[in-house]
């Protein structure tokens, strides 16, 4: 057994490679991207032919999942937090149909929100959908649970919800890996009566999920290593969830802290546990990274006095735990902060130097300075940072694929013009469905696809886009040939491209500008390969 130094990321990859599995189905999200990243660059994963490319969204990714699930394989889906709402529907109904082989769903949240439009909780969804859920404490601890789950998933016929958070998923830890599980034989399962979710079979398996639930409990308590108490003699008590078992450990050793600890890592929450930790203390802290689910949970179970947490101001309601907030809230006195010396200045980000997306939204600017009604709708991408100084060139961000559709919903309402701008990889994870809606409404909408080739804001992964592909990707939806324009961002065809954009704002119909020219980081990283490949022959 070798240890390896890796990232929480990684540790889940590395635990789902030795698990056995035949496949990783993904979208990039930070902070989830390196999971798939990790086994795309793995030795192990090329020689066994397993299947590694990116897919075009999370829905799609998770379905795969599924789908080699059913022919007996193991099979791993990553996404952030935001990326579950988009596979959600396929994953609620997996509860109902069940798997055949193993299937675990990683999923990444970002309490603070580092690099997310929320702060949503993913193990919501888990209890959603009635399925067994873990959430690990460390690397070590995500590389063995990510095998542990593949095993449960399989015993119980059920998906497996692994949560990790952004301050376990990029810190590195040395971990231990065991050997490698061969994969499972093809055996895909003939099943219809699982598998058609017709309200017949639907209602047959749904009362199957409810009668497995007692079991999962079960599994949650004695038998999961994930879940232990830390006695202690005081008054004060922690239930401690995921990472927050770290703080809580952190500040009872700084602190000298008596207190009792119960480490939760899988849920259902172990009920003859947790009511042993309320027996032994007068008042007890709910620590949880993220949403106040099983504060809110154990309110309804034990007195109101007795329970600490984000509820009632304990713990602040949004952002990341620490020590130090863990510590405060049981009644650490902590030195006082030391004082800045002033000099680091916040420095916010920024579009790359070079990048095609300034130029763009330069000549976007100069255009739009003529209409009184300024309005750009946008989507989630590095092109994001257009709402920002010096540009403030775009005006609405809400999720991915949004920005099509709330154009033209503008432009339903009477807006003109109705202009909007989507990445060539959020195009085709959720914008080509609000174009479709688009051409068969006929509506006056400037749609610009901001086209760099490649997944940029997360590091430049491949998507559904790579390699130039919009053109006849949005010709197949129904865009008239004629009103399919192409631009070079470039400071030399400024006023090229500012012609362009005022005649098809200016057209009363629907329009697609295509602003193509490769991001300039992934440009450099080919041509840095390029050269060391020539330097090494």
């Amino acid at each position: 057994m070798k240890k390896h130094l890796l990232l929480g990321a990684e540790a889940v990859a590395a635990g789902a490679l030795d698990a056995g599995i035949s496949g990783v189905y993904a979208y990039p999200g930070t902070p989830s991207t390196e999971i798939t990243e990790y086994i795309q660059k793995s030795p192990e994963a090329a020689g066994r032919g397993m299947h590694t490319t990116w897919s075009a969204n999370e829905k799609t990714a998770f379905e795969a999942a599924l789908g080699m699930s059913y022919a007996g394989k193991r099979a791993l889906a990553a996404m952030k937090h935001v990326g579950l709402n988009v596979a959600a529907d396929a994953f609620i109904n997996s509860a109902i149909t069940g798997v055949n082989g193993g299937v675990v769903l990683a999923v990444a949240d970002d309490p603070s929100m580092h690099s997310s439009q929320n702060e949503q909780d993913s193990r919501f969804y888990g209890r959603f959908a009635m399925v067994p859920v873990i959430e690990p404490a460390s690397q070590q601890e995500l590389y063995e649970a990510t095998i542990r789950a593949f095993d449960l998933s399989e015993s119980l016929q059920l998906p497996v919800l692994l949560r990790l958070t952004t301050r376990l998923a990029h810190s590195r830890a040395g971990v231990t890996r065991a050997t490698t599980r061969s994969e499972n034989p093809l055996h895909a399962e003939y099943a219809p009566e699982r598998f058609v979710l017709m309200p017949q079979n639907a209602r047959r398996q749904y009362e199957g999920l409810l009668g497995k639930q007692k079991t999962l409990e079960r599994l949650s308590g004695g038998s999961s290593p994930l879940n232990r108490m830390i006695p202690g003699t005081g008054p004060l008590g922690v239930l401690a969830c995921g990472i927050a078992f770290n703080y809580a450990m952190e500040a009872k050793k700084t602190f000298d802290l008596d207190i009792s600890v119960l480490k939760i890592g899988q849920y259902p929450l172990p009920r003859h546990l947790v009511e042993d930790l309320f027996a032994r203390c007068e008042t007890v802290l709910v620590t949880e990274e993220g949403y106040p689910i099983h504060e809110e949970l154990l309110r309804g179970w034990f007195d109101d006095k007795n329970i600490r947490g984000r509820l009632d101001g304990a713990l602040p309601r949004t952002g990341e735990l620490s020590t130090g907030l863990l510590a405060e809230a049981l009644g650490a006195k902590l030195p006082a902060p030391a004082q800045g010396s002033g000099i680091v200045v916040n420095r916010p980000p920024e579009l790359c130097r070079g990048c095609g997306h300034r130029d763009l939204f330069e000549a976007l600017n100069r255009v739009m300075e003529g209409f009184d009604n300024h309005h750009v709708f946008s989507d989630i991408g590095c092109y994001t940072l257009g709402a920002l100084p010096p540009y403030h060139a775009i005006h609405t961000c809400v999720d991915m694929g949004a920005a099509i559709t709330m154009a033209k919903g503008a432009a339903d309402a009477g807006l003109r013009p109705a202009v909007c701008v989507i990445g060539d990889s959020t195009f085709t994870h959720s914008g080509m469905t609000g174009l479709l809606d688009a051409v068969n409404d006929r509506s006056p909408l400037t749609v610009i696809i901001a086209d760099n080739d490649t997944t940029a804001m997360t590091g430049g992964q491949d998507s559904a886009a790579t390699g130039s592909r919009l053109y006849d990707i949005c010709r197949g939806l129904g865009v008239e040939e004629s009103r399919i324009r192409t631009i070079l961002p470039l400071k030399q065809h400024l006023e090229e491209n500012m012609a362009v954009l005022r005649q098809e704002i200016a057209y009363d119909g629907l329009s697609v500008v295509l602003a193509q020219r490769e991001c300039i980081e992934t440009a450099a990283r080919k041509k840095r390969r390029a050269g060391s490949k020539s330097a090494n022959q």
